[in-house]
């Protein structure tokens, strides 16, 4: 065995060890491929980040177990103006340092989410003002009509304005320049659990907090989360009851785990689609063999591209079935998905070459492709398929694979040209991927992870009728309007929905979201 291999090896018994040591009553262990890159809840909009950080932290509108919005530091809402949200504050809630929650705690949050630095921009770019009424009032104003506005605040944590101003941590974590401070690593929110234990990519616990506010479903007392990369040692922890939760079950082991006499997987439709994109913007590719000029600012090079791509090769070899192709960047389950949009370029291989001979590179390019091999369900196998789907037309991949801990502060920088993403419409509605992914990028948040910089004037009027449109008939006509402009100017290249697997304990009760969402209030375990 190699030393790096001895010292991987090693590196995992100690983390299980760590979690034989804390096993107890009520205690449940939870391991996942990667770990969340901070605990600042506004410095990564990224869904294990934001998964691990809601048990710590509230919004002031939630989820039920349903997905249907739910009063959490809110206890009611109402539109007061076409462009005023009023929002009635709960009383008698305290952060976990025994400090008040208060009007002036929701201000805060919204303006550090909104902040120079947060991952959350993109989501509160269309918010004018948040304004208290009372110290439990707040009033939302927004640039203009926006009737999913509760929907899209569903995410934004709150923060204890004391709290931070203390502990110099009034701004979020810019994980794109590397900088940390105190709310990377310690946490003070109003959720049902307390951050109790912080080792950052080994071992993170949470206690149940005492002083919540409100009625905790589950039995657990105690999660320990641990992160475990290999794919082969999370499945072997699993089944010798080293972990009680795992996620994600490789495709390959689902028949294995269901035979164990302990454990089950418990498997779902999942919102994520996983998509391919491209710099669109420079002149130049930052990471081409193609000098003087950027071969995917021409529609002929991404369809090409696209129809290169064998994915039903890439469902049937490295997903095992566990995939849904699709030609729209959002899925079945969110609003404004049709299944008359959703239908993919044939692939075509002699079609592609076609293509790339009138686009004048009979002869293809070297193109660096950015992907990481931890975040998603097989990510790396797929962005190895996909390089060498594109050898056949002549485009040379030099495949960039790397942990998410590397991968995203790269790619948000959009130091990239080439790069694989995953995204959840947190609002579970197409404007949001519109907004976020297709939309121009500008300095206010809006097409803030649109990493390629794909630009359509026409498309970003749309967005802009569709989040102000209130009649459903009319605004789901505008949506398909956009998503036909964005297919047609092959915007980026959608590969398909991957499904959810998570390897569980017999002994273990929980909720499985369709936005891969874990909740340790909703989680219980058998003595």
């Amino acid at each position: 065995m190699s030393f790096k291999k001895k010292v991987a090896a090693a590196t995992v018994l100690c983390a299980l060890g760590a979690i034989s040591l804390v096993a107890s009553a009520q205690t449940i262990r939870i391991a996942n491929q990667g770990d969340a890159l901070s605990l600042d809840p506004h410095s990564l909009n990224e869904s294990l980040q934001l998964s691990v950080t809601a048990n710590v932290y509230e919004t002031l509108v939630g989820r039920n177990k349903d997905l249907s919005l739910a009063p959490l530091l809110a206890t009611s809402w109402k539109q007061t103006s076409p462009n005023i949200w009023r929002f009635e504050l709960r009383k008698g809630v305290v952060f976990h340092d025994g400090t008040p929650f208060t009007a002036d705690d929701v201000v805060f949050s919204f303006a550090r989410a909104q902040g120079d630095g947060s991952d959350l921009r993109a989501t509160l770019s269309d918010i004018k003002a948040v304004r208290k009424v009372g110290d439990f009032a707040v009033e939302i104003e927004t640039n203009g009509p926006f009737p999913i506005l509760p929907d899209v605040i569903s995410l934004t944590m709150i923060m204890s304005k004391k709290w931070c101003e203390e502990n110099q941590a009034t701004k979020p974590v810019d994980r794109r320049k590397g900088i940390e401070n105190t709310a990377s690593f310690k946490a003070n929110g109003t959720g049902p659990f307390r951050v109790r234990e912080r080792q950052p990519n080994v071992r993170t616990v949470f206690s149940r907090n005492g002083t919540y506010w409100g009625k905790i479903d589950g039995n657990a007392q105690e999660i320990v989360f641990t992160p475990i990369a290999n794919p082969a040692t999370r499945v072997a922890a699993l089944v010798s009851g080293e972990v009680d939760v795992m996620e994600p079950v490789p495709v390959q082991d689902i028949a294995r785990i269901n035979a164990a006499p302990n454990a089950r997987v418990i498997t779902g439709p999942e919102l994520r689609t996983i998509f391919l994109g491209m710099d669109q913007k420079r002149d130049e590719l930052l990471y081409s063999n193609i000098k003087g000029k950027n071969p995917f600012k021409d529609k002929r090079v991404r369809q090409a591209v696209y129809q290169a791509i064998d994915i039903a090769g890439i469902q049937r070899t490295v997903m095992r079935g566990a995939s849904r192709p699709t030609g729209l960047l959002v899925g079945p389950g969110v609003n404004g998905w049709t299944a008359e949009l959703d239908k993919r370029l044939p692939f075509d291989v002699e079609a592609a070459k076609k293509l790339m001979t009138e686009a004048g590179y009979p002869n293809g390019f070297e193109v660096t492709m950015n992907c990481p091999n931890d975040r998603y369900v097989n990510d790396g196998q797929i962005c190895q398929s996909v390089a060498a789907n594109l050898a056949k037309i002549n485009v040379k991949i030099n495949l960039a694979a790397e942990t998410k801990g590397t991968y995203f502060p790269k790619i948000l920088r959009r130091d990239t040209s080439f790069y694989m993403l995953g995204w959840t419409p947190t609002t579970y509605d197409s404007h949001n991927a519109l907004s976020s992914l297709t939309a121009c990028p500008d300095d206010k948040g809006t097409g803030q992870f649109n990493l390629g910089a794909y630009c359509n004037p026409k498309l970003d009027e749309l967005t802009k009728k569709i989040q102000s449109e209130s009649d459903k008939a009319k605004r789901n006509e505008l949506i398909k309007e956009a998503f036909k402009i964005h297919a047609d100017d092959i915007g980026t290249l959608p590969l398909h929905q991957q499904s959810l697997a998570w390897g569980v304990s017999k002994k273990v009760e929980l909720v499985q979201l369709a936005d891969n969402f874990m909740y340790f209030k909703w989680m219980s375990i058998k003595p």
